[in-house]
């Protein structure tokens, strides 16, 4: 009796951890993904050590908007990932002047962009960039500390893996689509 007990508690045990399989790994593969802020590019928006969730599957289904945080591969090191905002849209020029950020969009209308979340605007020339298709213009919050699209160029559609939906680290910032803005479009 106590070895039937033994196989009927190791064949449950299988059971359990095949459909827990079965169930977690498609979710982990094709729909969300955890995500560990490195470094300060992002700050006060993320911080360093933030644990963050990903949503890999909106962006299958409908495009980026301007003003999502994105986590996405590198483009000169694609096993590297990198978490920045969207800027600039495919067709539009981004005009960096002064600090001040504008956005000329497909329309012909240009909008100067209100970042509240930028506390810290610092270096960096004036520039004019164009965003090819299927490429965005992508920046840090923390401008004197982000290696981004002023640095080494656009960021290929391919490249993008998804969005931050969920901060769950630390509890006292926990949230639901964390540094998500709005703008004008």
């Amino acid at each position: 009796m106590p070895q039937e007990q033994s196989d009927s508690f190791f064949t449950e045990l299988l059971k359990f951890v095949v459909i827990a399989a079965v169930i977690v790994l498609p979710v982990r593969l094709f729909v969300a993904q955890p995500f560990i802020v490195s470094g300060e590019s992002m700050s006060p928006t993320f911080e360093n050590g933030e644990y963050l969730i990903i949503d890999e599957l909106s962006y299958r289904l409908e495009a980026p908007e301007r003003g999502d945080v994105v986590i996405f591969r590198y483009p000169r090191n694609p096993s590297e990932f990198f978490i920045k905002r969207i800027i600039g849209l495919p067709g539009e020029t981004v005009s960096i002047e002064g600090g001040v950020v504008s956005v000329t969009q497909t329309d012909g209308t240009t909008v100067a962009l209100d970042e509240p979340y930028v506390k810290n605007i610092g270096n960096g020339r004036d520039s004019i960039f164009e965003v090819d298709e299927n490429s965005y213009f992508v920046m840090g919050d923390n401008r004197p500390e982000s290696s981004d699209s002023r640095i080494w160029g656009l960021m290929p559609r391919e490249n993008l893996i998804g969005r931050a939906i969920v901060r769950l680290l630390p509890l006292q910032h926990a949230g639901i689509f964390p540094g998500k803005t709005t703008y004008l479009h």
